[in-house]
């Protein structure tokens, strides 16, 4: 009788271990998941990777933007001004080519030739006098010209004639032009003509502290009277004997030159001329 009940109390302590062991099992082993979970999880992780790839698309396709902007601003200079104010081609650079100049900007009628000439996809330089803008709508016509894509010059402040100002006051015709430029398109100029082409020693190297090329001309014509006529300017600017390659033609703001500028361009297209984008210039 004691055997029997010592063998029956093993036989129950062996099924209280042994019961005891599975619900560890059991507590332990991940519940098998149903086909529509595991269906669910495999789209979800799909769907991470589709955002995760456009994601690195985007990223990709916005460095190469910037890449490309990046590019398009900062240009190889294709043309230098060699002799007699002419520009001359760097390397294989075309080498007909005119680049033309508006002078006395914006006085009356700079806005308006801005406009022909965007029409006309014709790029230009529009050299500056700092008293034509005074005022808070000549500011206006400024940057108007500006935001069309076209390169601001630097004519000085009032046109005077250098050679008879002292240097501080040479200073403050050249450096003092740059800021108020500056303060109203966002960019100092580039490019500086003296009035009437008198350039010093000491205008030129301002000039050159303030990262500008100097340049005159190789010709123009619309300051004489005899052709302040719009039929008569365009026919000598385009038919003088002084168009060569790299020509450096100087015109003004003045109504006859604005009425005469399609005809211009046209006409020196219509031999073979390319017109000198200025951001292809080389500059100090």
């Amino acid at each position: 009788m004691k055997n029997m009940m010592i063998s029956l109390l093993l036989i129950f302590l062996l099924a209280a271990c042994s019961n005891a062991e599975s619900e560890e099992n059991i507590e332990g082993t991940e519940p098998e998941k149903t086909e529509a979970e595991v269906v669910d999880e495999g789209e979800e992780a799909s769907e991470e990777k589709t955002e995760q790839k456009e994601d690195e698309e985007e990223t990709k396709e916005e460095k190469t933007d910037e890449e490309a902007e990046t590019e398009e601003t900062v240009q190889e200079p294709q043309y230098k001004l060699g002799t007699n104010w002419a520009f001359e081609p760097i390397g294989d650079a075309n080498p007909k080519v005119a680049l033309l100049t508006i002078d006395d900007a914006p006085e009356k009628f700079g806005v308006e030739m801005a406009k022909k000439l965007k029409e006309l996809n014709a790029p230009a330089i529009f050299f500056v006098n700092g008293h034509f803008i005074d005022t808070e709508e000549e500011k206006a016509m400024l940057k108007e010209i500006h935001d069309m894509g076209f390169a601001i010059g630097n004519h000085t402040h009032s046109h005077a004639s250098l050679p008879d100002l002292t240097e501080e006051q040479q200073r403050t015709e050249i450096v003092g032009l740059n800021d108020q430029i500056e303060k109203i398109t966002g960019e100092r100029p580039e490019f500086f003509r003296a009035p009437f082409g008198q350039n010093t020693d000491f205008s030129k190297q301002l000039a050159e502290q303030e990262n500008m090329l100097v340049m005159n001309w190789t010709y123009g014509y619309d300051w004489n009277k005899e052709y302040m006529e719009a039929s008569k300017i365009a026919d000598i600017m385009v038919n003088t004997e002084l168009l060569n390659n790299g020509a450096n033609l100087l015109m003004h703001d003045r109504e006859w030159t604005n009425n005469a500028l399609p005809e211009i361009v046209e006409g020196l297209r219509g031999k073979g001329y390319e017109l000198l984008d200025p951001a292809l210039i080389q500059t100090p």
